[in-house]
Formats: structure tokens, C-alpha cells, sequence
């Protein structure tokens, strides 16, 4: 197993962690005009694949699981992230004034060759260096991007000295929203929630370039579209979540996210969503849902203890799946911006799903084992 970093971008411009550190400080009495997510949103699309500059933190997500024409086998993630400094107001000190921070992360992993290449960036907005749009899909950091526009696919393009990736990705379903009626919980606190629409099923093609493949080798497969946006913290007692999103084989799919308290419990709001193949959704509550760590892995990088192997069960829907990764060492170490090591890569499994057999594969995201979240979570 071997992390590969770029080195032409491994010089940020700023640490992320000590910016928001300062932000908290300095811009404290600017929270009061953050929005949160309290009540059910009119959800309008494209409009809402966009930036909503009034909440404080937002984030796009994607995932995939890719094959080339020889059967290897593929996993990438590309997420950028929008953490409000000041309550956004336009043009009031000009371009260069820093209301919102950018940062993003992008990581192929490599089945065959067991390896894992990642890297990330930060910047403020200024001119051309990150941003997103308000009206539809189209979020960047300098020259990685994640774009559409009416009539063609999404089009994400990320690359670094040693890697790359220039795909596009086009839905087969309409965007679920999670939570109950709309509203995705973190905890009981008025607000303490945010605002959460998946696309899931996502046909994706395109070129993914790796040391051993520069000009790029063709892949094929599925991704899945994360993006979430609200203005409150975690509170004290929660050091990190689990998260879950699953292609199962019979064209269901489902997303979980269980936020761990420090006490070893499962905070009560934590959630999941199952998705039929016709598109219909349904609300798991955490009452339905059971998941039973089978086995750890310790990380080289950082020390830290990640689950590694899963029995999860959702009875009233007949699932049960066994899932571990196709490669244990997939963790993100990034002190120089975000703050925060996580560990998210690429997922394969087996079980029930309406007690007939069926695979599955996706991705999980692994935060709070190595240090507390800080920053944008």
C-alpha cells in the first residue's frame, strides 16, 4: 500500500484550521445572521445543486466505483468543501475581502496495484481561485471542478504531478432528500441539522490517470453525489460519524450515518436512507438500523484504530450485508488544511436485500478516530 501526495500543490495558502480557529474568534458576532436548517426546504433544481452563501457550511461530495476495460478495478473521491468566515454580502468590501474558504480533496484508489494516491487544496475566494455558483452545479477550486449545465453531464475534472481524473456523470434518478420531512438531524437542538440531497445513481465514463497510466486509461461505472449544507457544529459529546452509501446489486441503494458520542453511544438523530430502484426513498430512523464492527484496522500514517469490516442490518427491509474494503489503507492525512485525518475509500460486500442474495459497493467515510474533528466539521 503506498499514499501519494502532489507535490505541485502540497504548499497551501493558507492552514484551514487555524483560519477558522481566528474566524470564530474575530467574526463571533456575525453568527446570529448564519441561516439554519429548521424547517423543510422547497427544494428547486438546478438551483439547489448550487452554493447557498447564507448557510455556514456546505460541502459537495462524489464518489465512485469505476472498472477499466480490463476488469481492474477503481475507487476516486473528489469533494470540495464551503466554510462561511463572514455572513455573505456581496461586494461590500470587494474581491478580495474572505467571507467563505474553499477546500477540496481528491483520491484515486487503485485495486490492482493496491495503492492509494490522494491530495488536497485550500483558498479564499478571490479572483478565478475558488468559488461556487449560486444557480446551479458549480463548485472550483483553481482547476478542479465539478459542472453542469443544462442538456449535458456533469463533468468533474481534478489532477495533480502524479494522477488525475476527467469524468462525466449523468443521473438515471431524481435527487433524494434525507431526513425526516427534509431535514437531516445532527442532534436535538434547534438547528442543529442541515440540508441533505443525494443523486446515488450516477452512470459515469470518462479517463482516470495514474503514475503507471499518464495519458489515462478509460473506465466505466457508477458514482454517487453528496451535498449538504447548514450552519451548526457537532455538539461536545460527538467526536465523529460513520457514513455509508451503498449500490446494491438488485438497484437498490442505501446511506447511513451514525454520529458517535464520546461516550461509545450512537447519537439518537443519526439516520439512514433506502432507495428503491424506481427512485422512491423511505426514512430509516436509527431504531431500524443495526451495524456490528467485525474487525479494525490500525493506520501507519496516524496511528489511529478504523473500523474495517461490517455486518449491517436493516430488518423491516429484509437487508443484511457484510462490507470491508477493497483496500485497507485509504485514509486522507491532511494536517496542512483541513485539520482533520479521515478515513473514506471504496467498499465492496455481500448479503440479503429482501432475503435474496445480492453484492454491493460504494463508499464509507471514517471521521473522529484520529483526533477530534476541528475546522469545517
Amino acid at each position: 500500500m503506498k499514499w501519494l501526495r502532489g507535490r505541485s500543490f502540497a504548499t497551501a495558502l493558507c492552514c484551514a484550521s487555524v483560519i477558522l480557529g481566528l474566524s470564530a474568534a474575530a467574526f463571533a458576532g456575525d453568527s446570529a445572521h448564519w441561516k439554519q436548517a429548521i424547517e423543510p426546504r422547497d427544494w428547486r433544481f438546478p438551483r439547489d445543486h448550487g452554493a447557498h452563501p447564507g448557510y455556514r457550511t456546505e460541502w459537495w461530495y462524489f464518489t465512485g466505483n469505476l472498472t477499466d476495460g480490463k476488469g481492474n478495478r477503481y475507487g476516486y473521491e473528489l469533494t470540495f468543501f464551503r466554510e462561511g468566515i463572514r455572513h455573505n454580502r456581496p461586494g461590500a468590501d470587494g474581491v478580495w475581502s474572505l467571507y467563505d474558504l474553499y477546500l477540496a480533496h481528491f483520491a484515486i484508489t487503485d485495486v490492482s496495484r493496491r495503492r492509494f494516491i490522494a491530495d488536497d487544496r485550500v483558498s479564499r475566494t478571490g479572483p478565478g481561485l475558488a468559488g461556487a455558483r449560486t444557480d446551479r452545479l458549480h463548485v472550483w477550486l483553481r482547476d478542479w471542478s465539478a459542472a453542469e449545465a443544462v442538456g449535458v453531464p456533469l463533468v468533474l475534472r481534478a489532477k495533480n504531478d502524479v494522477a488525475g481524473l476527467s469524468l462525466d456523470l449523468v443521473p438515471l434518478e431524481p435527487p433524494v432528500i434525507h431526513g425526516e420531512k427534509g431535514i437531516s438531524r445532527k442532534g436535538e437542538k434547534p438547528g442543529q441539522a442541515s440540508y441533505y440531497v443525494s443523486c446515488p445513481d450516477l452512470e459515469t465514463k470518462g479517463l482516470l490517470k495514474t503514475p503507471e497510466e499518464p495519458t489515462g486509461v478509460e473506465v466505466r461505472g457508477v458514482s454517487w453525489f453528496d451535498h449538504e449544507f447548514g450552519s451548526n457544529q457537532l455538539n461536545p459529546d460527538q467526536e465523529g460519524w460513520d457514513w455509508f452509501g451503498l449500490h446494491l446489486s438488485d438497484g437498490r441503494a442505501l446511506m447511513l450515518y451514525f454520529l458517535r458520542r464520546t461516550d461509545g453511544s450512537a447519537e439518537p438523530a443519526s439516520s439512514g436512507t433506502i432507495i428503491d430502484p424506481s427512485g422512491h426513498y423511505r426514512h430509516l430512523p436509527l431504531s431500524h438500523i443495526r451495524i456490528e464492527v467485525l474487525d479494525r484496522w490500525r493506520s501507519p500514517g496516524s496511528g489511529a484504530t478504523y473500523p474495517s469490516r461490517w455486518r449491517i442490518i436493516v430488518p423491516a427491509e429484509g437487508l443484511e450485508l457484510v462490507v470491508q474494503p477493497l483496500l485497507e489503507d485509504q485514509e486522507l492525512l491532511t494536517p496542512d488544511t483541513t485539520g482533520v485525518t479521515y478515513w473514506e475509500g471504496a467498499v465492496e460486500g455481500k448479503g440479503l436485500s429482501g432475503n435474496r442474495k445480492v453484492t454491493c459497493e460504494g463508499y464509507v467515510e471514517l471521521t473522529g478516530y484520529a483526533g477530534k474533528l476541528g475546522g469545517l466539521f
